[in-house]
């Protein structure tokens, strides 16, 4: 969500911290703003809308200094507006917030005893207010914060700039992520390794609980209780982290095109180059399990249902799929006996890593699929097993997702090579169907034509319906999620065979259906709630190869074929078409692909 920078070097700092903010503007948000110490005096900008405003302002208003501190905002108190975007500043405090403070109601009300007023809705002015009444009773500035996050109650990356400090900077985090890059004679702070990467390859992410205070010439770090702790210093991929559309339109284009080579990566991540799979460190242990639960939010919920289907045919485990931000507020059953799995793009999703601290000491093994193998997710799981998807800049997942389900296949392999279900050749069989799998994403990518003609009809539509049977259904509703989410069209998926339960009365000549359905084992099932569309005058947009498209008869109204695959990737398959129906018909609507309105990449707070 939110966006942090955080800058003290012996350079100009407003001009890193909004390329920094340019970077991060994939995470969504609605404002921006820089604040710097320029001879010792605090001073602020800030915009609402794109950072373009922010940046116009400061061509016309500029800010001197060579310590700052940046933010782009994803409004959860106050609407978007100048007065409510941060910097926030109470006197000589400067802060920037990513998360959520439950508690600061409570602060408003002693605050008010003091008769200290306020100049926005959010709450995170009531941290620096906070703070500085702490420092007006006498604090020092690094006193003041230890003070105040001992009585915060929420998620919160948090980072500091004081009137008159000219080489510090104090950053914290309890459930939302930061980091600290080193340079020389010159250190930083940010939310993550894409915004700090044109700065440097040194990274140390701080811990939950963890409080640092940075000057130009060391970071000391404390833990929860005050401690001075060491946290590892790691070094980043430069290449990871690049920031590029690479020739494409968008980034969500860039991202849908590499989805061959991402995914052959994984495979041979995982494969090498036989048969047999590679984990990392001591792998799983399938054996004795009574079940699995599979927990993620969005997009990887829709991988987590796929999966379901894949592990529970493959090797005979019971599978619970669950909605992160619903799972531990029911208080669910784990057992000693079960694998616990969560599924995160970027491994800080909030709801996410609060249910893995649900099932941790209760479930046998915490299993997670993440991209970013140094997030929060991944250093609390016994195993983490990366996507290998590279970075996503695009809100909407497409890359990641796809890789997200290659992993979750192979995950369903492993288990059923384990319990004695998947023989020698059928394993080889399936194990060379993926290593095949990126040549038949790459004619999938070729039907990008025809999609894009289609998505021109589709974008004049109200409604539109997305049906599939079996494995095909999770891939339905993430095809009607990344259609209403980036072209704000009103879509729903479906189960085909429950069209007649509900669904139906919505048909009429002006909904049309997506129909995800290559020719399998279900295609004729399918094929009959087609027909049950068509009587009824709706438009039937067929997904299948060759042999369905034939199959299916006269009355479709549009078609895209696709290449014939192993039934088992077909979810794989067929993303590429639901993912480039989205894009096509966003762009033809005009909206902002790549960061649709009230959306946020990574979601770091409930």
């Amino acid at each position: 969500m939110c966006g942090i920078i955080g800058y003290l070097g012996s350079h100009e700092a407003a001009p890193f911290l909004v390329e920094a903010l340019k970077r991060l503007e994939y995470r969504g948000y609605d404002s921006a703003g820089i604040a710097t110490i320029n001879n010792g005096k605090l001073e602020r900008r800030r915009a609402v809308g794109k950072l373009v405003n922010l940046s116009d302002l400061l061509v016309h208003d500029p800010l001197r200094g060579k310590s700052g501190i940046g933010h782009t905002r994803w409004a959860t108190h106050g609407e978007p507006s100048t007065r409510n975007a941060h910097p926030h500043q109470a006197g000589p405090v400067a802060v920037v917030h990513n998360g959520i403070i439950e508690n600061y109601q409570d602060f408003r009300a002693e605050l008010a005893e003091q008769g200290i007023g306020f100049d926005t809705d959010t709450d995170t002015e009531t941290i620096a207010l906070m703070v500085r009444h702490y420092m007006d009773q006498g604090d020092s500035p690094r006193a003041a914060v230890a003070r105040i996050l001992t009585r915060l109650e929420g998620a919160y990356g948090l980072l500091f700039l004081f009137d008159g400090e000219e080489d510090l900077l104090i950053a914290a985090r309890k459930g939302s992520p930061l980091a600290v890059g080193h340079g020389d004679g010159e250190n930083y702070v940010g939310s993550d390794a894409i915004a700090l990467a044109p700065l440097t390859d040194r990274i140390t992410y701080l811990e939950e609980g963890d409080m640092a205070i940075v000057t130009r010439s060391s970071i000391e770090i404390r833990d929860a209780n005050g401690e001075q702790v060491h946290r590892e210093m790691r070094k980043i991929h430069m290449d990871a982290a690049r920031v590029d559309k690479a020739g494409h339109k968008h980034f969500m284009a860039k991202e849908i095109a590499e989805q061959p080579q991402v995914i052959g990566d994984a495979i041979s991540h995982y494969f090498g180059s036989g048969t047999d799979l590679h984990l990392p460190g001591d792998g799983i242990d399938f054996n004795g399990i009574s079940r699995m639960i599979l927990v993620a939010c969005g997009t990887a919920y829709y991988a987590c249902l796929t999966a379901k289907y894949w592990i529970e045919k493959l090797a005979g485990i019971p599978v619970e799929v669950d909605v992160a931000s619903e799972f531990r507020y029911r208080e669910p059953p784990v057992g000693e006996d079960a694998i616990a799995l969560f599924v995160s793009q970027s491994g800080e999703t909030a709801d996410t890593l609060a249910a893995l601290r649900y099932c941790a000491g209760k479930a046998r093994t915490i299993l997670s699929v993440v991209n970013v193998p140094e997030s929060s997710i991944a250093r609390e799981s016994d195993l983490a097993l990366p996507i290998l998807a590279g970075t996503e800049i695009g809100v909407a997942s497409t890359k990641a997702f796809s890789c997200q389900l290659t992993v979750l296949l192979i995950v369903a392999l492993e288990a059923a090579r384990q319990r004695g279900r998947l023989d020698a050749d059928r394993q080889a069989e399936i194990v060379t169907a993926l290593r095949g799998l990126p040549a038949r994403l790459n004619l999938a990518l070729d039907t990008e034509a025809i999609t894009e003609r289609l998505s021109q009809e589709l974008a004049e539509a109200q409604d539109v319906l997305f049906l599939g049977r079996g494995q095909m259904y999770p891939l339905a509703l993430e095809g009607a999620l990344k259609l209403k989410e980036i072209s704000y069209i009103h879509a729903e998926a479906y189960a085909s065979g429950e069209l007649k339960h509900g669904p139906i009365a919505l048909i009429d000549q002006n909904v049309p259906v997506v129909v995800m359905a290559p020719r399998d084992p279900l295609f004729d099932k399918t094929v009959s709630n087609m027909q049950e569309v068509m009587a009824r005058g709706g438009k039937v947009l067929l997904i299948s190869d060759k042999a369905g498209i034939e199959a299916a008869g006269d009355g479709i109204w549009r078609s895209i074929e696709m290449p014939v695959v192993e039934d088992l990737l077909c979810p794989i398959l067929y993303a590429i078409p639901a993912q480039l129906l989205a894009y096509h018909t966003a762009v033809a609507k005009g909206t902002d692909v790549d960061q649709p309105r009230n959306l946020a990449k990574s979601v770091t707070v409930e």
